[in-house]
């Protein structure tokens, strides 16, 4: 049972493991009105046992984005909460995960979008979708 215990343990963990550190890259971000703009992106992973911050700042020439979230990953399940900062908005997280990949949800009053992250050695892609002005991101990440 001891060894069984130590294990779930370290399995809870290692939900993150491999994220820590600054990424950056680039990508596309599609707008409601059917405009998509090339942006390059910054990320920082905070990892701490079963706990991340994660800071996302995207740009291009004409649309930014900074997404905050500090997330917790226990048995599979990813809980915790985000904020989009240049537009004052943040809710909550829910979603699964383990092992650097992750499918959650972050809503808010009047928005949701999925974000699938994954995390492969040294190489990370991150797509959400969204159904307000911002519809979608496609950013592709490296350490």
């Amino acid at each position: 049972m001891t060894a069984f215990s130590a294990t779930n343990s370290h399995a809870q963990s290692s939900a993150f493991s491999g994220m820590a550190g600054n990424w950056q890259g680039s990508g596309t971000v599609s707008l409601d009105d059917g405009s998509s703009e090339r942006i390059r992106c910054r990320a920082t992973y905070k990892v701490s046992g079963a706990s991340m911050d994660m800071n996302l700042t995207c740009a291009s020439d004409a649309y930014k984005f900074n997404l905050l979230a500090e997330v917790v990953a226990a048995g599979g399940e990813v809980t915790g909460k985000w904020s989009e900062t240049s537009r004052n908005v943040g809710g909550s997280i829910q979603g699964r995960g383990a092992n650097g990949s992750f499918q959650v949800i972050a809503e808010a009053a009047g928005f949701s979008s999925s974000i699938s992250l994954k995390t492969s050695g040294t190489k990370q892609q991150v797509t959400m979708k969204a159904d307000s002005q911002f519809r979608a991101a496609n950013i592709s990440l490296s350490k």
